[in-house]
């Protein structure tokens, strides 16, 4: 898996709970869909991302070579 691709999946959780926040915050509901649930899997999102990108850090060969990977 690419650097940029990991990075998309952090902005994707990012979003979420962007999203999240702002529906807690107005006390909206869409459908199944509130704010904790929102938050909750934005932070899921957001730790599957960090967790790759860690993994990603520990096995490149060199610094350099882990942003052009």
């Amino acid at each position: 898996m690419k650097t940029k691709h990991i990075l998309i999946i952090l902005a994707i959780g990012f979003f979420i709970i962007l999203i999240g926040a702002v529906l807690k915050i107005i006390h909206m509901e869409i459908g199944p869909l509130n704010g904790n649930s929102m938050l909750t899997m934005g932070m899921f999102v957001e730790v599957i991302g960090g967790i790759l990108l860690i993994y990603k850090l520990i096995t490149a060969k060199k610094s350099n070579d882990f942003l052009n990977s």
